[in-house]
C-alpha cells in the first residue's frame, strides 16, 4: 500500500513572502510588512514605537516580495504544469480588512482571491488556505496590543465568517494558524505582540495564545456550520527533539522541549489544556483570563487534521557546558555529530520526520498533512537562468521516503504533502531571497534587484515526475 489515490501532492507558500503589492489593492499595512531584512528580524519588541512602521536605514522584503500579486497566474500556471493536486496559500487578513476592525471588508482583496482561487481549479488544483500565516494589521497591533486584546477574537471571527462564505465551493481545506507555537518564539512576527517595560512578557504571550486557541475554535465551528465539506486543520512547526546523550535527565529534557510545542496542538486536536501545560503555567505565575464558555468551545470543535512543517530535528542537553554551543534561528538546538546541516545551520534528517510523523499520529490519531518541508540553498543558475539544483532533489526525495515509509510500514494515515517555497521567496527566517527553496528560480537578490523573470530548475521535472507517479518514482 502506498499513498492514497488522492494523496494531495502540491507546494507551499505565504501571502507575506510572496505576494508583496502592500499597498495596493486597499490593503492595510501588517506586522509582517515592517520586519526588516537580517539577523535580528525577530527581536523581542519592547517600546511601542520600534518596528511599527518603515525606516531608511533598513530593507522590508515583503513590500514587494517576488510580487505574485501582478503575477499569480503564470505562477499557477507553473504549479499546473508540474501536475500540483493543491497548492497552499494564505490570506493577507489586511487585504480582506485593511484595518482588522471595519464592519465590512474589501472587495478588491476578497475579489483578488477569489480570482487566484478559480484559477487553481482551472489548472485542478485544490486551494489549502492559511486564514493567519502570521499576519496581523499594524491597526490592531498599535490599538489593541495584538492578540494580548481578547478583541481579536472578534475581529478572526469576522474575517473567517466572511472567508467561509464567499469561497464556499471554491476552498475546502483550511488551517487556523500558522505555526500557532511560533507566538513563543518570535512574538511580534508570528502575532504582532510588544511588550512595554514592566510587562509580563510571559503572561501576555501565553494569554495572546489563548485567544488564538479560542479563535482557532471559532474558525472550526463557523467552517463545518457554512460548508460540511469544510475541513479544517492546525498548524505547528514540528521536529522532535533528540536527548543529547542517554543520560535520563537529557532524555526528560527532550521530553519538556517536545511538549512545549505539543500543548497547543494538544487543545486543538483534544479539546482541552493538558495537565502539564496547566502545570508549567501555575509555576510560571501565569493566570489565564478565561471567558465563560471558552472551555466549552476548544471542547467541541476540535480540528479536523493535523498539519505541520519539518525541517529539522532538533537536540537538546542539560549539561551547561554543552549549552554554550547551542545555536539556531527560532529554535535552538545543539548540533548533532551524527547528521550533516543545510548552509544555514539546519540539520538534515530524513529519519527525523518519519519519528515525527509517528510521534503525532500515535498522539492524536488524526490525519496528518505536512504542509512544509524542504531545503534552504544558494542556488548560482546558469546563463539561461537554470539551476542544476541535484542537492535539493536529495533532500526532498529522502523526505519523500522517510515519508512513504510512515505510511506504508507504520500505518500514519497522510492526506498530503506540500513542499515549502515551491517558488523561490522571502525567507521568514532571515529575510534573505538566496535562501532558495522553489522549485523554480526567481530572478530577485536580497536588496530587491532583478527581473522576477520565473525560470524552472532540474527539480521541477524532478517533482512532476514525483507527482504522476503518486510517489513511487523518486529517481
Amino acid at each position: 500500500m502506498g499513498f492514497r489515490k488522492d494523496f494531495l501532492w502540491g507546494g507551499a507558500t505565504a501571502a507575506n513572502q510572496c505576494e508583496g503589492g502592500y499597498d495596493q489593492g486597499g490593503r492595510g499595512l501588517a506586522n509582517v510588512d515592517v520586519v526588516p531584512i537580517g539577523k535580528d528580524r525577530f527581536p523581542i519588541i519592547s517600546g511601542k514605537m520600534k518596528h511599527f512602521d518603515f525606516d531608511d536605514e533598513h530593507f522590508y522584503p515583503a513590500k514587494g516580495a517576488i510580487d505574485m500579486y501582478h503575477r499569480y497566474k503564470e505562477d499557477i500556471a507553473l504549479f499546473g504544469e508540474m501536475g500540483f493536486k493543491t497548492y497552499r496559500l494564505s490570506i493577507a487578513w489586511s487585504r480582506i480588512f485593511p484595518k482588522g476592525d471595519e464592519s465590512e471588508p474589501n472587495e478588491e482583496g476578497l475579489a483578488f482571491y477569489e480570482d487566484l482561487f478559480k484559477e487553481c481549479h482551472k489548472h485542478g488544483i485544490e486551494p489549502l488556505v492559511t486564514i493567519t500565516h502570521f499576519d496581523c494589521p499594524m491597526h490592531l497591533v498599535e490599538t489593541y496590543g495584538a492578540w494580548r486584546s481578547r478583541k481579536l477574537i472578534g475581529f478572526y471571527e469576522n474575517l473567517c465568517r466572511v472567508l467561509f462564505n464567499r469561497y464556499k465551493g471554491l476552498v475546502k481545506y483550511w488551517l487556523t494558524f500558522n505555526e500557532i507555537n511560533m507566538i513563543l518564539h518570535a512574538p511580534f512576527m508570528g502575532a504582532g505582540l510588544y511588550f512595554e517595560e514592566g510587562d509580563n512578557e510571559e503572561q501576555i504571550k501565553y494569554q495572546a495564545a489563548h485567544h488564538e486557541l479560542v479563535a482557532s475554535a471559532i474558525a472550526t465551528k463557523i467552517a463545518h456550520e457554512v460548508d460540511p465539506e469544510n475541513q479544517v486543520g492546525c498548524m505547528l512547526a514540528a521536529g522532535n527533539y533528540y536527548p543529547y546523550t542517554s543520560n535520563p535527565e537529557d532524555y526528560f529534557a527532550a521530553v519538556q522541549k517536545d511538549r512545549e510545542n505539543y500543548f497547543f496542538i494538544d487543545v486543538q486536536s483534544r479539546g482541552a489544556y493538558p495537565s502539564y501545560a496547566l502545570k508549567e503555567m501555575e509555576r510560571k505565575g501565569i493566570e489565564l483570563e478565561i471567558a465563560d464558555g471558552d472551555l466549552e468551545l476548544l471542547k467541541e470543535h476540535t480540528v479536523d487534521f493535523i498539519s505541520f512543517s519539518y525541517y529539522s530535528s532538533r537536540t537538546v542537553s542539560t549539561d551547561p557546558e554543552m549549552n554554550k554551543k547551542v545555536a539556531g534561528n527560532i529554535f535552538a538546538s545543539l548540533k548533532n555529530p551524527y547528521l550533516k546541516a543545510s548552509e544555514w545551520g539546519w540539520q538534515i534528517d530524513p529519519l527525523g520526520l518519519r519519528s515525527t510523523m509517528n510521534q503525532l499520529y500515535d498522539r492524536y490519531q488524526k490525519p496528518l498533512f505536512i504542509v512544509e518541508n524542504g531545503l534552504g540553498a544558494v542556488d548560482t543558475p546558469d546563463e539561461n537562468g537554470y539551476v542544476a539544483d541535484d542537492y535539493r532533489i536529495d533532500y526532498l526525495r529522502d523526505h519523500i521516503k522517510a515519508m512513504k515509509d510512515a505510511v506504508e510500514i507504520d500505518g500514519v494515515d497522510l492526506m498530503g504533502y506540500t513542499s515549502w517555497g515551491c517558488i523561490d521567496l522571502v525567507s521568514a527566517s532571515t529575510g534573505e531571497m538566496k535562501k532558495r527553496y522553489g522549485f523554480i528560480y526567481v530572478d530577485r537578490d536580497n536588496d530587491g534587484n532583478g527581473t522576477l523573470k520565473r525560470s524552472k530548475k532540474k527539480s521541477f521535472d524532478w517533482y512532476k515526475k514525483v507527482i504522476a507517479s503518486n510517489g513511487e518514482d523518486l529517481d
